[in-house]
């Protein structure tokens, strides 16, 4: 399994190669030989904190999806072409949720911001899209905003939370649209308080900017913001959101919006390669997403503070090891843990503990943070909500005690 599995489908990030390879042969296939150890470790456990669907086998997923499909969709109805029967139905179900005008589907959230955002440079004349330094393009999408569309990103603030707007005010240039990532996920699935988020939307507006969200998670922000979906969407002039990070889909994206760019979009979308033939399988499993997952986003969330807690209070009983859950109450059902180890070492000892105890506290891969400080990703779904927090105390000691005594 590799680690863009692990970070729900984008890159792990390491120091050195950015590929996360050794130049060393033998490293190489040690680091290959523990992700294999941590894949098997993962379909044996008996227990995990974390089940993501992508994890599953092809033919898990298949069978997943022939139970559920015939409760979202006539299967007697004939397949889309090109965007169009199960395709539209799906965009309607989206903009209904959301509040908005219209949607479009995309392959991918990457191909659905760069096309959102280039409609919107046209429409203000200004190419310049405002963001933040850990944004998902700009950390994971190779500089395809300026390389392959033309835009020009500009940093509003590099620190570890959503752009203030006093920040966004006093920015020394001028910019077309800001992009706001919600949660920002490389900062620890962070959000602003409703008040603050608003307060950014409005700053953005009195210097002539659009305001474009990149939702690929904006499912799971309910909670937080005490607001339902179309309220925090109709803040955004125009919102993206994913069919797979939270709501388990095989892939796919939406952009929403007002009914005049989400035209335009469709045609960019034919024009980058998003026109694709028959997307019916991925469909299919984002209306069975919306069905399922949807609703139990806030449990999960709710959950997910109830975990939190018992992994800061687990590391504090197991005696001596520095730990760090951030958010220390998670905005999001996902959250990040630090540790003081390198993450090989990490790594060892949670495919270890599941090899031994059948019990899997961490699934996701450990990434460098610092010299000899590494951190993870943890997600609550339905599997985590089977763990109480005496549960995650009990897994926490167990993990510890198989740390080098030199950490603790």
């Amino acid at each position: 399994m590799s680690d863009t599995e692990d970070h729900g489908g984008e890159p792990a990030r390491h120091t050195g190669d950015p590929t996360g390879r050794t130049s060393d042969p033998r490293g190489q296939t040690a680091e290959k030989s523990l992700q294999e150890r941590r894949w098997a470790a993962y379909r044996e456990a008996r227990r995990a904190l974390t089940r993501g669907g992508f994890r599953g086998t092809v033919r898990e997923r298949l069978d997943q999806l022939q139970e559920a499909a015939p409760q979202v969709y006539d299967l007697d109805q004939p397949p889309d072409m090109y965007g169009n029967r199960i395709v539209e139905t799906l965009e309607e179900r989206v903009a209904a949720l959301l509040g908005t005008e219209a949607a479009a589907f995309f392959p991918t959230g990457t191909m659905a911001q760069q096309i959102a955002l280039r409609c919107w440079a046209g429409r203000t004349g200004n190419p310049v899209v405002a963001l933040h330094a850990l944004a998902h393009p700009e950390v994971h999408e190779r500089d395809a905003f300026s390389v392959v569309s033309g835009l020009r990103p500009v940093r509003v603030t590099s620190e570890p939370r959503l752009p203030t707007a006093e920040e966004v005010r006093s920015f020394e240039e001028p910019f077309g649209a800001l992009m706001l990532e919600l949660p920002l996920r490389d900062a620890g699935f962070v959000l602003p308080s409703w008040d603050e988020l608003t307060e950014v939307v409005e700053a953005a507006r009195e210097r002539d900017a659009v305001v474009h969200f990149d939702g690929a998670r904006l499912w799971e922000t309910t909670t937080h913001f005490g607001r339902p979906l179309e309220e925090i969407a109709g803040l955004a002039d125009s919102v993206y959101v994913s069919f797979y990070k939270s709501l388990g889909g095989f892939g796919g994206a939406a952009l929403a919006g007002p009914r005049t760019l989400v035209e335009e979009a469709k045609a960019w979308r034919h024009r980058y390669g998003g026109m694709v033939f028959q997307q019916f399988p991925t469909v299919l499993s984002a209306l069975v997403g919306l069905e399922r997952e949807l609703p139990r986003l806030p449990e999960y969330v709710a959950h997910a503070r109830v975990v939190a807690a018992a992994l800061r209070e687990g590391f504090a009983e197991a005696g001596g090891t520095w730990a760090r859950v951030h958010p220390q109450v998670p905005h999001t059902h996902e959250f990040q843990v630090w540790l003081p180890y390198d993450a090989d070492v990490l790594e060892e000892a949670a495919v270890r503990q599941a090899e031994e105890t059948g019990t899997l506290l961490f699934a996701g891969a450990w990434s460098r943070g610092g010299p000899g400080l590494s951190f993870t990703e943890v997600g609550i779904r339905a599997a985590g909500l089977e763990w109480t927090a005496a549960d995650v105390r009990a897994a926490v000691e167990d993990f510890v005690g198989r740390l080098p005594a030199a950490g603790r």
